[in-house]
């Protein structure tokens, strides 16, 4: 990759996580309000000792956050994380939803309006959890669907932001290479050939048992985002 189209690769779309968030609101928020409740007490194997509320009311909170610009110290640690969960112990599922949906909506332009884009990534973690949420409850477009256009784009630039080691990822269903991570002079990319939601998995730490996929120049343990 030339100087140049690292320098555009590096630009940032500060519309983007909002329509993401959009995105997945749309196709999200229909399939939960049509769950029945026992669907919201079922375990989820990415986040293991949450069930799909608990997941739900995260993602609630976080957005709420990001609403109300509450950028505390401490947010969104585990124990930031829990303390939200446990707030929402006494909300219906509806309230919890009608939250999230709200978060969804008006959380975009909050972002936008952050300059430094510092919390762009929130926005990937929500779709994230999405697929969380689907996954659980066995929905079709777990870590994919109509958002991961702009969830790539967003998974680039969080890449590049940890200093995840540089990676091609050439996508079964994608058509152009995907370039994540920070080049370096002396390591060679690593490359991955696979499907996005198996390259999700990998860099937010969620199984792969079983999935067919190639990882070269590096171990998934250095992809992990949040590991």
């Amino acid at each position: 990759m030339t100087a140049a189209a690292a320098a555009a690769d590096d630009v940032r779309d500060p519309s983007l996580p909002g329509r993401l968030l959009a995105a997945e609101r749309d196709a999200l928020l229909p399939l939960l309000r049509s769950l029945p409740d026992a669907d919201f007490a079922l375990p989820t194997a990415a986040c293991p000792g949450w069930t799909v509320r608990d997941v739900l009311a995260h993602c609630s909170a976080a957005l709420a956050r990001v609403v109300e610009s509450r950028f505390e110290k401490g947010v969104f640690s585990p124990e930031s994380n829990e303390r939200d969960i446990a707030e929402r112990a006494e909300w219906t599922n509806a309230r919890i939803l009608d939250e999230l949906e709200h978060g969804m909506t008006e959380a975009g332009a909050v972002l936008a309006g952050r300059a430094d884009g510092a919390w762009d990534g929130i926005a990937f973690g929500e779709w994230v959890h999405a697929g969380d949420v689907r996954d659980c409850l066995g929905e079709p477009g777990a870590y994919t669907g109509e958002g991961r256009p702009y969830a790539l784009t967003l998974l680039s630039r969080v890449t590049r932001d940890r200093g995840r080691p540089r990676l091609q990822a050439d996508l079964d269903d994608v058509d152009d290479p995907l370039h994540l991570g920070v080049p370096s002079g002396t390591r060679t990319p690593a490359r991955f050939i696979g499907d996005t939601a198996t390259l999700v998995r990998l860099y937010t730490g969620r199984a792969v048992d079983g999935v067919s996929y190639e990882l070269t120049g590096a171990e998934a343990g250095e992809l992990n985002l949040y590991g």
